[in-house]
């Protein structure tokens, strides 16, 4: 490579702009390789693409990480740029999404005027690939290799069983963790999120004969029914917390007493002395509540991104836009969990949102803005630059 230039940021911009038809049709490729966390071949597939591309970008092919030896599900890329002996900024994405392998068929990818929708578009794909463009033109205008961890995972929809361990990882070996999570409304960066915890709770009945001797069951659905409206006093007091079931189901037959019930309850919180809190009292009400057997698994997933782990980063962000002539989009803390929940409880500065404007995650209208996917990568680029040069001083 050319020896070191300096950057100029309306230069990097208008490079990026320039190359908006390549990372559209990079998009395509990679929405078009769905990828749902439960699906191993698809998973695979989907990495081969995201390599391909990511090859060809940053001019060096990735490390491949070690299959989740649960169950065997295929684990991420790793590219590794720059100085060995040098702290890297850390990039993080994943690939896996939430949505069903044949969802293509009834919803492809499809680009209407600034917007491109499919699965995954915005959650985090363009994402991805906005990275992708960040380094690899960061690498052609400086004519050096950035020091850069750009990590990206295939269970993060999941929460994180394999990939999690290695996030943190690299967030303790890194000076910044930049996240290419989607947006925030309008194009806003998330400087706070709430932590996540999920349990499983089980309730074992007795099964009997629902008309000829009910009497002889224990019926695990309405035990169980009486612990789901118990657990909403545990948002009661906080409106910052929520306890949301999800996912139910009970008994065998139509006309068969229940012997046993399933719930799933998703719980978000601001902070982790709360997080804290309503675990245990979780797990109090549950037993305060039941009169048959029960079991509770799961618990706190995530800690939360707390605003103190962006601030810093919040200001690089605003100078690097005020250099590339783009206006501010505002900040914001939302109730989503990511990775970026894992950077920061690593002690490592965090900043998530980097990724896509859009909207609609988990969603049938999920849409990113294709016209603003130069304007992003810009940002990320120009702030891995300007973290470099603040670690060398």
């Amino acid at each position: 490579m050319p020896a070191p230039q300096v950057l100029d940021p309306h230069d990097l911009l208008h490079r990026l702009t320039d190359a908006s038809a390549a990372m559209v049709t990079d998009l395509e490729r990679l929405v078009r390789a769905e990828s749902p966390s439960v699906d191993g071949d698809s998973l695979s597939a989907c990495r081969a693409v995201l390599a391909e591309i990511g090859t060809r970008l940053l001019g060096a092919a990735p490390t491949v990480l070690p299959n989740d030896p649960g169950n065997g599900r295929p684990g991420g890329l790793l590219w590794r740029l720059g100085p060995a002996d040098t702290q890297p900024v850390l990039l993080v994405g994943h690939f896996d999404t939430v949505f069903p392998k044949g969802t293509l068929k009834h919803r492809p990818f499809l680009v209407d005027g600034d917007r491109a929708t499919g699965p995954g578009v915005f959650d985090m794909k363009a994402g991805l690939i906005q990275g992708l463009y960040a380094v690899a033109w960061l690498r052609e205008l400086t004519g050096e290799d950035p020091a850069v961890a750009f990590l990206v995972t295939a269970d993060e929809e999941i929460g994180s069983p394999a990939g999690g361990r290695i996030v943190t990882e690299w967030a303790r070996q890194s000076r910044a963790a930049l996240v290419l999570e989607g947006a925030a409304d309008g194009g806003g960066l998330k400087h706070a999120r709430k932590g996540w915890s999920f349990y499983d709770i089980r309730v074992k009945g007795i099964a009997a004969h629902a008309g000829l001797e009910p009497d002889k069951g224990c019926n695990a659905l309405s035990d169980l029914a009486r612990i789901i409206v118990a657990l909403e006093s545990l948002a009661a007091q906080d409106d910052r917390v929520t306890v949301t079931p999800t996912l139910a189901s009970a008994g065998t037959t139509q006309n068969t007493v229940p012997d046993r019930a399933h719930v799933t309850v998703d719980v978000r919180i601001p902070d982790v002395r709360t997080q804290q809190r309503i675990d245990a009292e979780l797990h109090r009400v549950v037993a305060e509540v039941a009169r048959l057997p029960f079991e509770i698994t799961g618990g706190p997933n995530r800690p939360p991104l707390e605003e103190a782990s962006a601030t810093d980063l919040l200001e690089t962000a605003r100078t690097c836009l005020d250099e590339l002539g783009l206006a501010w989009p505002g900040s914001a803390a939302v109730g989503g969990i990511s990775d970026g929940n894992l950077c920061a409880a690593a002690g490592t500065p965090t900043l998530d949102g980097l990724g896509a404007v859009g909207g609609g995650p988990h969603a049938d209208h999920e849409w990113a803005d294709v016209t603003r996917m130069p304007e992003r990568a810009a940002l990320v680029a120009l702030m891995v630059e300007r973290l470099g040069k603040r670690a060398a001083r």
